[in-house]
């Protein structure tokens, strides 16, 4: 027996020292968020009622029918008053922006959200071993990470990334790209800066199709630091538990439901249909979701849903094993309605934060899975007091949470995130520590949620479209109180 222990020793050893390699190699691997400053837009860029009804009546390629589709998007939006533009709308130079403008707009946002990030958080840009910058439209050179590291001096080793065409759920993949990295670098700290420029991309022509763009797109934008580090551990405030990303390009009507094309006049802009949200968000969520959930709820939830879609399936027993195989891989591909059959995320998740991208995609994923107005309320106020921010509206919805005081030590986070191509990209995040920071909600917070969610456009679209008919009827046309605008024949 001891020299049968003796020839066994040498292996049991390995097998520890294996072990103990791997746990200490998971332990760095960690993803921590040590912080994040969501950008706080000066008020001079404030896009009121006022203001956004000047925008729609200067189009003058705009006929009728137009001018109410665009009116009407706006009312039904979920948008506020309080949002913000660029600077270069406002003035009226969207047909002709220059690049001074581009780069004073998004140095603007980049800028502020590091500076307080780097302040917040007491590390230096020296510190920093990992920048990923996204920004979809605009990719000059040098590159927007080379800007950064101009601007603040970073290391000379710095791994840089810059991602370009993502859409509005890029702040998901570069978290993924960050992720990747920690398992290579250890003791490392990464920024993630999430933003859009809208200046140079505004859609100055009348397909309806385009315009919709118009409707939603805010300023806006956040950076965002991680760590591996064990000695920052008790500083962060969540912990990534699970990334989840799924691409539905392969899909033409998934590919062409939201693309930046050039219409029939030359004026570029996104051009978005009608299968965004009734097929390609549906499609991409399901097949996202049959992977992310056997991974964050809980082994009776899964049970459960298991014979409850078998039931109302109809499945064969050869099926019903095929489809169970296929669901704890994550790679089964099934006819069956994820959304619809009774799937119940609230088993394995306290908080949801949705993309605030349009009110449709909230309200689908809300009566999918049953979720109450108070575990959408995040998403929607974020859409109404800042609009769509693109890739950085979800750390907006993520503010709100903290601002309120939700977020406590344990609960899991579900960010849920869509993007043009088309693709779903969602996250899963563990609350280390009770948050209650106000963050760039402070001077709005205590007025949310209001009672009224009501369009203050309502009103003011019924007036300007009865105007315009009557003014078409008496064939003359006069100086409207409405922002002082005089509308051209051809509006009409």
């Amino acid at each position: 027996m001891d020299a049968l222990f003796l020839c066994l020793l040498p292996f049991l050893l390995y097998s520890l020292f294996s072990l103990f390699k791997l746990i200490l190699q998971r332990r760095g691997q960690s993803c921590y968020m040590l912080a994040y400053e969501c950008f706080m837009p000066p008020e001079d860029t404030k896009l009121d009622t006022e203001s956004a009804t000047k925008l729609a009546l200067r189009n003058r390629k705009l006929r009728l029918e137009g001018l109410r589709f665009l009116l009407n998007t706006i009312v039904s939006s979920g948008i506020g008053e309080n949002t913000y533009c660029p600077r270069t709308i406002l003035q009226g130079r969207e047909e002709s922006p220059s690049l001074k403008d581009t780069y004073e707009e998004i140095d603007e946002i980049m800028f502020d959200t590091l500076d307080n990030l780097f302040k917040k958080t007491a590390i230096s840009p020296s510190q920093i071993d990992i920048l990923v910058v996204n920004m979809s439209l605009f990719s000059p050179a040098p590159s927007l990470t080379a800007r950064i590291i101009n601007r603040y001096k970073m290391r000379e080793n710095v791994k840089a990334f810059n991602l370009a065409g993502m859409g509005c759920s890029a702040s998901v993949i570069a978290i993924d790209v960050v992720q990747q990295l920690f398992k290579i670098h250890k003791n490392s700290v990464g920024i993630v800066v999430s933003f859009q420029d809208l200046g140079a991309h505004w859609y100055c022509g009348s397909d309806m199709k385009m315009m919709f763009s118009n409707c939603l797109f805010r300023s806006g934008g956040c950076s965002v630091m991680f760590t591996n580090k064990r000695s920052l551990k008790g500083r962060s405030i969540l912990k990534l538990k699970h990334i989840e990303r799924t691409q539905y390009s392969a899909d033409d009507d998934a590919y062409n439901c939201c693309i930046y094309v050039e219409d029939e006049q030359g004026y570029l802009g996104h051009r978005v249909t009608k299968s965004l949200v009734k097929k390609s968000a549906t499609q991409a969520f399901t097949v996202n979701l049959q992977a992310t959930a056997v991974k964050i709820l809980p082994v009776w939830e899964m049970v459960r849903f298991f014979f409850v879609s078998v039931r109302d399936s109809g499945m064969k027993k050869r099926e019903m094993v095929a489809f169970f195989v296929g669901l704890i891989l994550g790679k089964k591909k099934t006819n069956v309605n994820v959304l619809g059959g009774g799937l119940n995320l609230k088993t394995g998740i306290e908080h949801f934060c949705v993309h605030p991208g349009v009110r449709a995609v909230i309200d689908g994923i809300g009566k999918g899975f049953r979720l109450t107005e108070y575990d959408l309320e995040p998403s929607r106020m974020t859409l109404h007091r800042w609009g769509n921010t693109s890739s950085s509206g979800i750390w907006y919805v993520l503010g709100y949470m903290e601002a309120k005081k939700r977020l406590k030590k344990g609960d899991r986070i579900l960010m849920i995130s869509f993007g043009d191509g088309f693709k779903c990209n969602n996250c899963v995040w563990e609350v280390m520590r009770d948050l209650s920071d106000t963050n760039v909600w402070k001077d709005s917070i205590e007025s949310y949620p209001p009672e009224n969610l009501c369009s203050p456009f309502k009103d003011k679209t019924d007036f300007i479209i009865d105007e315009y008919l009557k003014l078409c009827e008496v064939g003359f046309y006069q100086d409207c109180s409405f922002g002082g605008v005089q509308p051209e024949g051809d509006v009409l």
